[in-house]
């Protein structure tokens, strides 16, 4: 990775790779498909976030469904296109794409909570690590039905993983995802510590607010 301060005739690749990364993950998928959809602003109910549990609540399922794939889209398209460059412009890519998804320009910096984003950063940069990060999901979530301490658990796991799995700017980079996904989880972690988060069932209740 290069000296950020360096000569600019050097640098400025690097700079572009993080600046189109950030676009790329700024784009709000779920509020442009809820809009689409006529149900107005997606901000407007639940959490007030604009990813896939947060569409989820608007009743469709497809929509959800949708915004989940496009978020986890853009931060693997964000990684592949990168990559042809090398491995340096891929994780300022992807630290971009996490960026602009969960601190989007265009909506005041208020944007979703990365998880999706974040799983497909992982999954295009260290495929290994971002199955095994999403097992620890799926275990957490099945032993505890929180969906959001299942996201926590994962990312948080998500940077010793890739130190084994991968290298240590992979996990540099999954430690930087964690600690923005965790300060974007910060009302989800009041909550599992108050006790008042809700669980996942498979009766028709709403999910709680991870995005």
């Amino acid at each position: 990775m290069p000296d950020p301060l360096g000569d600019f005739s050097y640098t400025w690749p690097f700079y572009a790779a993080a600046l189109f990364g950030y676009l790329l993950g700024s784009i709000p998928f779920g509020l442009v498909l809820t809009k689409m959809a006529g149900l107005g602003d997606v901000r407007n109910i639940g959490s007030g976030s604009i990813g896939a549990t947060n569409v989820l609540r608007t009743g469709r399922k497809g929509l959800a469904l949708a915004t989940m794939l496009l978020d986890i889209g853009k931060g693997a398209v964000a990684v592949l296109i990168a990559n042809i460059y090398g491995p340096d412009i891929a994780v300022l890519a992807a630290g971009g794409a996490m960026l602009g998804h969960c601190f989007p320009v265009w909506l005041k910096f208020k944007g979703g909570k990365g998880v999706a984003t974040a799983a497909g950063i992982l999954l295009a940069i260290a495929p290994f690590v971002g199955l095994a990060a999403f097992g620890v999901w799926l275990v957490t979530v099945v032993t505890t039905r929180y969906s959001s301490l299942g996201a926590l658990v994962a990312v948080i796991a998500a940077p010793i993983l890739a130190y084994y799995l991968a290298n240590l700017q992979i996990a540099e980079l999954a430690a930087f995802m964690a600690v923005l996904i965790t300060f974007r989880h910060h009302q989800n972690i009041r909550r599992l510590l108050s006790g008042t988060e809700s669980r996942i069932s498979f009766s028709r209740k709403k999910p709680d607010g991870s995005e």
